[in-house]
């Protein structure tokens, strides 16, 4: 196992900034994922990790060797590409050691690990198959068990699972974060799937424009977002403007459309002041619905528009004309406001106070 460290690197296509001084240390064997839309720059240093592309400023260290210059195969990284990129005339056995062959590895070696790796994905038996002769998911666990036989000091995974259906996805999620910990890889992971990223990494980046916003884990990214941007591309949230009424003790009050809100900086260490314009991030499956009254962070109004998923609710929380989206498991409240006046409430703690 290794660490990761990117430090300030800096990388340009002309005049665009793919990378603007990018800083972020990775765990020997975490698996780091780097999330955010097209074009924020993931893929840019995935490929800077890789040697794919050598950066104008900045170093990347594999513990303590600077590869910022080095080339792509001399710094042993597996890579897993969104195509399978596997050679079409080739066995599975023969793709996968392809680059042990390359390295001029004995032929017993080779032999014995690539079916080590064929069996650690599952795929032993199909050694001798022609790669048009699997299916997608048997095909991303060949083009898996070929970045892991080389033993690689890291891996790196630029969106390996964008081209399988909903339940192979769900599948090889699990695969690959249970093969990664067996093997004990520092594991970097581009997606722009936010489920994908939530459901495995140890920890995440979350890029936009060429800037990290926020490093943290998924349970750290998606109850604390610390900006905008980040609330609004992890899950689904509403967005409250308001301002500051009181704030100190790591809570802050907030007026708002739908009246007083308490809730929680998303930074602690930089609470807003008194009078500041803020924006509330409140996920809809953190806010409740009732026929009393909440103490606290509590508004009355009335269900508008309500779609039923079987385990889920959707609904519109109706307050004086402001809405909220509101999510609520084995659903009660369905049928439009024919129940009359209902009161929806969260807790203080649910309440994300943004100040960008």
């Amino acid at each position: 196992m290794i660490s990761v460290s990117v430090r300030g690197v800096v990388k340009r296509f002309g005049d665009t900034v793919a990378l603007n001084s990018v800083n972020v240390e990775i765990e020997p064997g975490e698996l780091f994922f780097l999330l955010g839309p097209s074009g924020c720059g993931k893929t840019t240093l995935l490929r800077c990790l890789a040697g794919f592309y050598i950066p104008e400023g900045g170093a990347v260290y594999f513990g303590d060797d600077d590869v910022t210059r080095l080339e792509p195969h001399k710094r042993n990284t597996g890579m897993m590409f969104q195509s399978y990129a596997l050679w079409p005339h080739m066995t599975v056995a023969e793709n996968v050691a392809f680059g042990l062959e390359q390295r001029k590895v004995g032929k017993a070696e080779i032999q014995q690990r690539v079916k080590e790796a064929l069996e650690s994905v599952q795929m032993g038996s199909y050694a001798s198959r022609k790669p048009n002769q699997l299916s997608g998911g048997q095909q991303q666990r060949i083009a898996l068990a070929r970045a892991l036989v080389i033993r690689p000091r890291c891996l790196l995974l630029d969106e390996p699972l964008s081209n399988l259906d909903a339940k192979l996805r769900l599948e090889m999620r699990s695969e690959i974060r249970r093969v990664c910990k067996e093997f004990k890889l520092t594991t970097i992971y581009v997606t722009h799937d936010q489920k994908e990223a939530l459901s495995i990494a140890d920890r995440m980046a979350v890029l936009e424009s060429g800037n990290i916003l926020q490093v943290g884990t998924p349970q750290q990214i998606y109850k604390r977002p610390r900006t905008r941007f980040v609330a609004d591309f992890i899950g689904e949230t509403n967005f409250i403007r308001g301002t500051v009424r009181a704030s100190g003790a790591g809570m802050v009050a907030v007026d708002t459309e739908f009246g007083l809100f308490n809730g929680v900086p998303a930074d602690a260490e930089a609470e807003p002041q008194v009078g500041s314009e803020v924006t509330l991030s409140i996920r809809p499956e953190c806010i409740r619905i009732d026929t009393m009254p909440a103490d606290e962070n509590c508004i009355a109004g009335e269900i508008g528009e309500a779609i039923y998923y079987g385990e889920l609710g959707q609904y519109q929380f109706v307050n004086q004309g402001h809405k909220l989206k509101v999510f609520e498991l084995n659903p009660r409240f369905l049928g439009g406001g024919d129940r009359g006046q209902l009161f929806a409430y969260v807790d203080a703690e649910d309440v994300v106070v943004l100040t960008d």
